[in-house]
């Protein structure tokens, strides 16, 4: 297993949000627009047999459960027939098991959305903060300090970032990248 660290030219801080429409491991298909009554916006690039990105199931789950007006969605951009365990079917046994428990998991099969965004590994974490009726980056980095999947982090970083979108605050922090395994890309 080698980590990846996300890039830091992904998106440039003020982008808008690229959009997409997804099916949703809930049987409905999910767009950008769909998430326009919350105040933020956490897209995270994921999947469910990467040990860093399943490190930050709970992190994620709990930032989904903490707020009324900001949605996690998780997003699985992974070739699944090289890597069964990030099927949609096992996504949907991971949400049924409890094991997810985002806003919405939803399934990038084609992995247009993943280029799109710039994504390049699993965590790959991209705040939005509601702006003038769209979604714009207000940062791309790390959910906590635990660089390694058997670190315990000691400062949940994104959950402060998600407060100070919130609460109206411009967003200028230093780009620490996520550190997870790559996405990994069909081969053409």
């Amino acid at each position: 297993m080698v980590a990846l660290d996300s890039e830091e030219d992904a998106l440039d801080r003020g982008d808008a949000a690229p959009a997409f429409e997804l099916p949703g491991v809930d049987g409905e298909t999910h767009a950008l627009d769909d998430f326009a009554d919350n105040e933020a916006l956490l897209v995270v690039f994921t999947c469910n047999h990467c040990p860093y990105a399943q490190a930050k199931f709970d992190e994620l789950n709990a930032l989904a459960a903490a707020y009324d007006d900001a949605a996690v969605v998780g997003i699985n951009p992974n070739d699944a027939e090289e890597y069964p365990e990030d099927s949609f079917e096992k996504m949907v046994e991971y949400v049924e098991s409890g094991r997810v428990q985002y806003d919405a998991y939803l399934r990038d099969e084609s992995q247009e959305v993943a280029a799109e965004y710039g994504a390049a590994c699993t965590p790959d974490p991209f705040l939005f903060a509601r702006e003038d009726g769209e979604f714009r980056l207000a940062y791309h980095g790390r959910l906590d300090d635990a660089t390694n999947p058997d670190d315990e982090p000691t400062e949940r970083e994104m959950k402060e970032l998600v407060d100070r979108v919130l609460a109206g605050e411009e967003i200028d922090d230093e780009f620490k990248p996520s550190r997870g395994c790559s996405i990994k890309w069909t081969e053409e």
